[in-house]
């Protein structure tokens, strides 16, 4: 028999991992001006807000999963990919210390936790994510967030890799074109991840 929703996402086995709702990414500050407009299209801050909402009320814990770069690049491989030499023309793109590598505010939470990388675009290498779920107990990852373009396809693969189930909240994660972030749901995340919508994780959790 298939697993449900509610077992994948089950309270005390689940965490919610938020991937780069960060103010310089899809908020007032953001470079990605076309990924920002994606996600008020799809209403995708305000979906992953309910998510992170409804999972702090069943004791899921919520993992803010945040890049950041210092002034200084140390510790940031910086021209080993197109998109990262392009991205730190701007020397001030998203630097340590400032407003812009801040969570948005709809998704903040002061208990969550926070999972920084200065490298690469997916949470699980180069930081102790790995650890900090396997120390709570965790064996599904819920992934909300930004892109479907890099960060939540290696998110999803990371995870499986490492022996999570996860589950992608459909219309709490965005990506450009839009349907091309169609595409990736379709052809890759779903050969990885249980997918679901912000409504039918919320009422599994409610009905927990």
């Amino acid at each position: 028999m298939p697993i449900t929703l509610a077992e994948l996402a089950e309270p005390g086995h689940a965490a919610v991992l938020v991937m780069e709702m960060q103010r310089g990414v899809v908020g007032d500050l953001t470079g990605f001006p076309a990924l920002a407009d994606a996600c008020a299209a799809g209403d995708v801050i305000r979906n992953a807000a309910r998510v992170a909402t409804a999972a702090r009320a069943v004791g899921v814990p919520v993992v803010q999963c945040t890049a950041a770069f210092r002034a200084d690049r140390a510790g940031s491989h910086t021209d080993n990919a197109p998109f990262v030499r392009r991205l730190l023309r701007d020397p001030a793109h998203m630097l340590e210390g400032t407003p812009a590598i801040e969570v948005v505010p709809e998704l903040s939470g002061p208990a969550d936790l926070e999972s920084r990388r200065y490298h690469g675009f997916s949470p699980f290498t180069g930081t102790s994510l790995d650890q900090t779920l396997r120390s709570l107990g965790v064996r599904t990852v819920v992934a909300v967030g930004v892109s479907l373009n890099l960060g939540v396809p290696g998110l999803c693969l990371e995870a499986v890799n490492l022996g999570y189930r996860v589950v992608a909240v459909t219309d709490a994660m965005a990506g450009v074109p839009a349907d091309y972030a169609d595409a990736v749901l379709t052809h890759t995340v779903a050969l990885l991840a249980a997918r679901a919508t912000a409504d039918e994780l919320v009422r599994a959790w409610k009905t927990a």
